[in-house]
């Protein structure tokens, strides 16, 4: 039993090694930072390739890299399902090269153009991207371990161990309904940076029955003005099982609205403000604001 369990792990083992090493020849001239590896990708990027584009000042607004991504049978296939690439067998995928633009002060990443690759490193697909959509970065995306290396790369401030740290997630208050239901709020420490007055940050709220299943999720990003008492959403999903994950962001009013004592947002207020008077170099990491 130990021997099979043995030849098992090898395998799998070997198998791992096969998706870090396939498609190097495609770009020799980077070396390549293993960053993280699951059952459907293996994630790198190049150190040696980030580059700042633009500074304001002595501070890094716009800074360019290239990474790299290594694709299992069923993360190939769930890649290009993904993309709508249907002219392309998941076998035949095996790596990515793409070049990223990274903003740090909204956290944002940008593709700019991205190649798919065989194990020959012929090229399948390749494609410009014109005009450039960048997304923000939360525990949502797919990228955001890209974004928090290429980040840490130049400024040295801590991203990646931030996201990876087990108090990475604040929590800010917690309700117990009458019939066992729990409904509790948290800050992703990760996402929080200061803008002016703003605290700016991603709230994850979530549901369970008291059996311990999780209900219903509300995934938003807030800005919570503590002097001023008054907070605001700026993108809101949602998610329950029937529904999947449903962007609702076009039901909010995008205004400031008034925090009442008592509630759960003067509680959630409150959690920032203690939050933000330990973390003040945390939270204006890579600031533009003048002190």
């Amino acid at each position: 039993m130990m021997i099979r369990r043995f030849i098992v792990s090898f395998m799998c083992l070997c198998s791992l090694m096969m998706m870090f090493t396939v498609g190097y020849a495609a770009n020799d001239s980077a070396e390549w930072y293993w960053i993280s590896s699951d059952d459907k990708y293996s994630k790198f990027y190049a150190p040696d390739k980030v580059q700042v584009l633009r500074s304001f000042g002595n501070i890094a607004v716009q800074i360019s890299a290239w990474t790299k991504t290594t694709y299992s049978p069923a993360g190939a296939k769930e890649t290009l399902d993904n993309y709508g690439i249907s002219d392309i067998k998941p076998e035949q995928l095996a790596y990515s090269l793409a070049e990223v633009e990274v903003n740090p002060q909204n956290r944002m990443l940008a593709y700019i153009h991205e190649t798919f690759y065989d194990q020959n490193d012929q090229k399948l697909w390749e494609k410009q991207y014109s005009p450039v959509r960048p997304k923000e970065m939360n525990s949502q995306e797919f990228d955001e371990d890209f974004y928090c290396y290429i980040v840490d790369s130049y400024f040295k401030q801590g991203e990646n161990e931030r996201r990876t740290a087990g108090d990475r997630w604040l929590t800010l208050w917690q309700d117990v309904a009458g019939d066992g239901d729990v409904l509790y709020s948290m800050a992703d420490t990760s996402t929080m940076r200061l803008k002016g007055q703003n605290v700016i940050f991603w709230e994850w709220q979530e549901k369970k029955k008291s059996g311990g299943e999780v209900d219903s999720i509300i995934f938003q990003k807030k800005a919570v003005n503590i002097p001023m008492y008054t907070e605001k959403v700026v993108r809101v999903m949602t998610w329950n099982a029937k529904n999947g994950w449903k962007d609702i962001t076009n039901t909010t009013d995008g205004m400031y609205h008034a925090i009442e004592k008592g509630t759960n947002s003067e509680k959630a207020l409150n959690a920032l403000k203690i939050y933000g008077s330990t973390h003040e170099n945390w939270l204006k990491r890579y600031s533009l604001d003048e002190e």
